[in-house]
């Protein structure tokens, strides 16, 4: 079966103080697709998804959500989000997020789905009960997660989604992750664990100096790079375009 694009970047680019910080970037990401955005520090990895959410505007260039422009209804409704340094409201309790967090999506569950999917991220079904003001980092996150991947929206952007987490955490989350993609839902997402997106991507792009350096299967740029793992491939290949 063909794959439909859910996400396309056409010639975006933006500008800060006269500074160029991304600069002509295209990219199509299909339905049923997990996509990596690499890149180091100040690299405009969050203004790139800025632009994607409407939180800012690109200076030239157009941003679609399954063909239509990003900002519209339909678009808003479709697409879901998790920052990087997710804070959810201290006074409700963990149940009480994830309804709100569906209700905004004029979405609703069943309690025990909701228990479920504390199941399979590891959250104790009892923390839902609490107020999240109790929680640890690691269960902020798992709720965050929870709250995002479970409005089913076709496109969910997980900016740093492992931060907190310890290694079985991580493992869950990557298990959950690859369940969403099957239900052909397209997840973007941004780490700094590459061993991470090398795992669970099935292709990444490489951003440097602004722009869009690489975009392919994790697995290739290890063998352009002759690297065994993806942070090794990916420093070597920046340190060549560095040095280009």
């Amino acid at each position: 079966m063909s794959k439909t694009v859910a996400l396309s970047i056409k010639d975006v680019s933006v500008t800060y103080t006269d500074k160029p910080v991304i600069e002509e970037v295209n990219l199509e990401i299909n339905h049923g697709e997990i996509f990596g955005l690499i890149g180091l520090n100040g690299a405009g990895k969050t203004t790139l998804i800025k632009c994607i959410l409407s939180l800012r505007n690109q200076d030239e260039g157009e941003i679609l959500i399954n063909n239509q422009a990003r900002d519209n209804a339909t678009s808003k409704k479709n697409m879901a989000y998790l920052p990087e340094k997710f804070e959810p409201p201290w006074f409700l309790t963990g149940m009480e997020f994830i309804k709100f967090s569906l209700g905004l999506y004029k979405k609703s569950i069943s309690e025990d789905e909701v228990y479920n999917a504390a199941d399979a991220l590891a959250l104790d079904r009892a923390a839902l009960k609490r107020k999240v003001n109790t929680y640890s980092k690691g269960m902020r996150q798992k709720l965050g997660l929870m709250g995002t991947l479970l409005t089913d929206c076709d496109v969910m952007i997980l900016d740093e989604p492992m931060s907190g987490l310890d290694p079985m955490a991580r493992s869950k989350v990557k298990d959950m992750i690859g369940q969403v993609k099957h239900k052909d839902k397209m997840i973007f997402l941004s780490s700094h664990i590459l061993a991470d997106m090398d795992e669970i991507c099935d292709r990444v792009a490489v951003l440097f100096n602004g722009r869009i350096q690489y975009v392919g299967t994790p697995q290739n740029l290890k063998k352009k790079t002759s690297t065994k793992n993806l942070e090794h491939a990916f420093l070597d290949f920046i340190e060549g375009q560095a040095a280009a």
